[in-house]
């Protein structure tokens, strides 16, 4: 009996892992804006994006929350865009 309350207490404190979307799936339709990739972050200003929309500027504080639906614009230190992502 002892050996089964600390088997069931290791499990209860046994840490949880998120599940989060496959990197595959594009969720928030980023392959429809590829072609921002490597063009100054001032075209964003002609884009018409429905739904959310986060641009990551170096040094930025970003939240740590997973959105599958939002598109991140990560712009490098010359004010171009690099990498196109959902979350």
């Amino acid at each position: 009996m002892k050996r089964l309350a600390i088997l069931l207490f290791c499990v209860a404190c046994a840490p949880t892992t998120a599940i989060l979307p496959p990197a595959s799936e594009d969720t928030c339709n980023a392959a429809a804006h590829a072609g921002l990739i490597g063009q100054p972050d001032t075209d964003l200003e002609r884009v018409l994006i429905l739904g959310p929309v986060r641009v990551i500027r170096p040094d930025s504080v970003v939240t740590a929350d997973f959105l599958a639906e939002r598109i991140n614009f990560v712009i490098d230190e010359s004010g171009t865009i690099t990498a196109i992502r959902c979350g």
